[in-house]
């Protein structure tokens, strides 16, 4: 038997449906994970991968949910009427359905800035679970200025400084208007959330977390990671660190995959406690 994929619309309250996928596995489930998604036009980018990995995880015996958050994908409304208190909910709504179907642990994946919002919806509500964290953002400041770049870059010709560009974007953002950056359109409660997001975790915190990372045909891994990495172990943290070999397929021009870390991620959840 194969893994069984279908699709629905999880209500939330106020702000209309999230489109999400449910990739169930051919026998009794041993838990489920929880998608949360990048930024932005790294989700587009990155649909595929996250597919093949549901896929893989699922035949695994794992229930895979993945789930647009508000203003993305195939969700309700325009990228522009979303907020970062939205996307908390969006959370709180999934992880509840989950946990209504008694599947046992459910675990939390994310890839790039979606680990931010993990991290702020696990400070918020005190929620612990295994965290898969692909290629995570470690703080959304910097997040936030490299994808206005983008703004930056197009109006280099006009301004001929990606920096004062930037600067006036940030500007109008911080004085309540929304502003489009590269075909979305960023609304200041979005912006405030995302700025003000950094990965960190409590003390001790008690569930295990693997940071997962692609670079190159060895799969490097980035000096900053490591230094999380380490951080987290000295604060009683169970941290597991690992590079992959791949591209960098949440920016690639074509779509990509990397099939090195779905194997490796296939390999930490079998490590998770169920």
């Amino acid at each position: 038997m194969r893994a069984r994929r279908s699709v629905s619309f999880l209500p939330v309250d106020g702000t209309g449906g999230r489109f999400c996928v449910l990739t169930e596995p051919p026998g009794e489930p041993r838990g489920a994970v929880l998608y949360v998604h990048p930024f932005a036009e790294e989700m587009n980018k990155s649909r595929r991968m996250a597919a093949l990995a549901a896929q893989e995880f699922a035949t695994r015996g794992w229930l895979v949910l993945q789930i647009d958050l508000h203003g993305c994908g195939d969700s309700s409304d325009d990228f522009g009427d979303a907020s970062w208190a939205d996307w908390l909910t969006d959370i709180d709504a999934a992880w509840r359905w989950l946990e209504g179907r008694g599947v046992g642990t459910v675990c939390l994946w994310s890839l790039r800035a979606g680990s931010l919002v993990i991290a702020d919806w696990i400070k918020t509500r005190g929620t612990v679970a295994p965290l898969l964290l692909w290629q995570p953002v470690i703080d959304g400041r910097q997040h936030l200025t490299q994808f206005l770049r983008l703004k930056g870059v197009s109006q280099m010709m006009e301004e001929s400084d990606a920096k004062t560009a930037i600067a006036k974007v940030k500007a109008e953002l911080e004085s309540g208007q929304s502003v489009e950056v590269a075909g979305y359109t960023l609304s200041p409660n979005l912006v405030t959330g995302l700025q003000g997001a950094r990965l960190e975790l409590p003390t001790e915190y008690p569930a295990p977390v693997a940071l997962l990372e692609v670079g190159g045909a060895e799969g490097g891994l980035s000096p900053g990671l490591v230094a999380l990495a380490q951080r987290w172990e000295a604060r009683g943290i169970k941290v597991t660190h690992a590079g992959n070999p791949g591209p960098a397929f949440w920016q690639t021009l074509e779509i990509e995959v990397a099939p090195a870390l779905i194997d490796a991620s296939s390999s930490v959840l079998e490590g998770f406690p169920t």
